[in-house]
Order: structure tokens, then sequence, then C-alpha cells
């Protein structure tokens, strides 16, 4: 024991030598390099104080574990004697790396941050030290407290078969083993065949169970209470709400026109259709409808329906097999409308060079909601 305290006495006087030895390379640092605005040496001298007292407080640590272990297993003392030869040798390294420092701060050259490369290289190297000698001090902590730690005692582990047959056989399928069948074998006989008394399987039972609670709540819900829709009230619900939803999706969205809801535009929307008129259909009708390769568009014969839905119709599907493409991919509904306006405008006009009528006189039908007949909307014009 006197011997540990003198080894302890020792220990505590190296740390203190080499905290000395790092303030002195540091006073020596601030007075060639002017160190007062050298924050690199700042750091390094610090990050290396502690480290040092870092490996004084683990040293401490490690002593007192050290004497623990030895204790334990009845190790003679005599051991120490080793671990103060080798505290000899890393105080005699350290002095070393003092004379280094002190010789190398000499020198005055800012390379590394206002430090001369060698000093700069000799502090990271301390550094490096001190870092391996904690991580080698913790690994020795980490020794001699699992060898004071009380031994564990072995759990012998299930292995994953065992585990298996163990769950399949309370919640799965609970069956009796082959072995065991005589056990459970019951009087019947049919012909050779005897039968075994076993047990339903649990998830069977279990399920069953289930159902029975949710068919009592089922006819509660449905039948007896009424909170619940049979399928016929969920139907109709469903299109109700369906139903709302166009409503509000068709008030959203004005400009969505088809050959079923078409109406006359108004004489913004007539312009437009006769710019697209100008562009996309003169080749064939003409400039003023007169008709062309196409036919005339301002008398009274059509050959597919005059009414306003009709034109729609014809020029948004077209008839490939008379020449007239289908105008749904170039254009939008709204201006697939604004077009049909137009050409409704132009019936009556009669231009000069006219074609030839083609087709069937169309008569206008009576007037109904929104769909109004061509003839009808040029009258009111």
């Amino acid at each position: 024991m006197r011997f540990t305290k003198t080894l302890f006495i020792l220990f505590t006087l190296l740390v203190a030598r080499s905290s000395t030895v790092l303030a002195q390379v540091g006073d020596t640092a601030v007075k060639e390099v002017r160190s007062s605005t050298n924050m690199l040496a700042i750091l390094l001298i610090i990050i290396s104080l502690l480290f040092a007292f870092v490996i004084y407080a683990m040293g401490q640590v490690l002593l007192t574990l050290t004497r623990q272990v030895m204790d334990k297993n009845k190790i003679s003392i005599k051991i120490l004697p080793a671990i103060f030869i080798i505290g000899l040798s890393l105080f005699s390294g350290t002095a070393h790396a003092q004379d280094t420092i002190v010789e190398a701060v000499v020198k005055v050259l800012p390379n590394y941050g206002g430090l001369e490369a060698t000093s700069f290289w000799v502090l990271v190297f301390t550094i490096g030290i001190e870092t391996v000698a904690i991580l080698g001090m913790l690994f020795f902590i980490k020794r001699m407290q699992q060898e004071l730690a009380p031994a564990k005692v072995k759990v012998p582990s299930i292995a994953w078969s065992q585990w298996w047959a163990r769950v399949n056989n309370k919640f799965f399928t609970r069956a009796v083993p082959v072995a065991k069948e005589a056990d459970i074998l019951l009087d019947h006989d049919y012909d050779g065949i005897k039968e075994l008394d076993n047990a339903l399987p649990p998830w069977w039972k279990y399920g069953f169970i289930i159902t029975i609670f949710f068919a009592v709540a089922y006819l509660l819900h449905f039948h007896v209470l009424g909170s619940g829709n049979n399928p016929t009230e969920e139907y109709t619900a469903e299109m109700l709400r369906a139903s709302v939803q166009m409503e509000a999706y068709a008030a959203k969205s004005k400009d969505k026109v088809d050959e079923n809801n078409i109406v006359l535009a108004e004489a913004v929307g007539i312009a437009s259709g006769g710019e697209i008129y100008q562009q996309a259909c003169f080749a064939c009708h003409g400039k003023l409808g007169e008709g062309g390769a196409g036919p005339n568009l301002t008398d009274d014969y059509w050959l597919h329906k005059g009414s306003l839905n009709d034109i729609y119709h014809s020029i948004k599907t077209g008839y490939p097999d008379k020449g007239m493409q289908a105008w749904e991919k170039q254009y939008s509904p709204k201006q697939i409308s604004n077009i049909t306006s137009y050409i409704v405008k132009l019936g009556g006009t009669k231009p000069a060079n006219g074609k030839l009528p083609q087709g069937d006189v169309y008569t206008a039908e009576p007037v109904t909601d929104s769909t109004l007949d061509l003839k009808d909307n040029l009258q009111k014009k």
C-alpha cells in the first residue's frame, strides 16, 4: 500500500511536469511568434492541457481499478514497478518533446497560422500521443470493469423451431403429437377408421367467437337501432352526393361545353369564332361561307342537320369519309362553340357565287330550354 501511494505521488509529479512543459512551450511561442494574436497556437496549447488533465483523471481511475483487480485476484503488488517504469518512459519522452519544442520555436517562419512548421507539428504530435494514451487508458479501464463485474448467468437460447412449435401449439393448431394420440383415441370405429378427440384449432375457435360478436353488433346497427343504411339507402345517398358534386363542378367549369348543353354565344364569342373560321374553315367553305370543297353554310340545306347541337357535333367529331376532319384536338370546347355560333350567324346571308345546295332542307324543331334552333336564333338577332 505504501508503494502504491509513492507511485501515485510520482504520477502526479509526472502530470504536473507535463503541464509545465506545455506551458513553457506556450510561453516561448508567445514570445517569439507573438501568439497573443495567434489563435492556432493558443488553441493547440489549450487542447494539450485539457488532454493532460483527462489523462491525470483517468490515471486515478485506472489506479483504483488496478488495486481492486489485484485484491480480487490476489496478485502480488510487485507488478506495480512495471507501471512505474512505463510512467518514467513517458516522462522522459515528454521531456524530450519539451526540448524539441523549445528549440523549434526559436525560428519564426509564418507557415501554419503564424507558427513555424516544426513547432506546429510537434504540438500536433503531442496531442496525438495524448489521444492515443487516452484511448489506451479507456481500453484498460473497460477491461478492468469487466473483470470486476459479476459473472453473467448464461441464459440458454431457444431455437427457432422450438419457439415456433410453442406458438403454433398455443395459438394455431394445438395438435397432439403422434406419439400421444393413443391418449385421445375414441371408441368410435368406422370400418377400421378411428376418431381422435383433437381440440379445435385456436385460430378457428377465436375467429368464430369474434364473428358472433360482430353479428350481434351488425344486427343492432342495421336492423334494430336503424343507425346504418342498407345497400339501397347507401346507393341513393351516394348518387345524391355525386349529383351535388357534379353541379359544383359544372358551376366552376363554365367553359365546359358539349353538343348537349351548347347555347348561342354572345357577340364577343361570335367574333372570336369568326377569327378561327377565317384561319381553319375558309379553305373548304369560303371566306363568306359560300362553299367550295365543302358545302355552302349560308343556305337551308344541310348534310347532317342544321341545329346548333348538330353543327357543334359536326365540327367536333367531323366526317372523315366526306372530307370533314375532327377539330376537337385542335380547339377547346369553348372555341368550337364560338365557331358554331359564327356559322349560325352566316345563315341567310346569301353571298355571291354561293355553291349549289347539298343535302336536305333543315326544318327547325320547337325550341326547348336553352337549346335554340338555328333559324330562331337568327331572327332574334
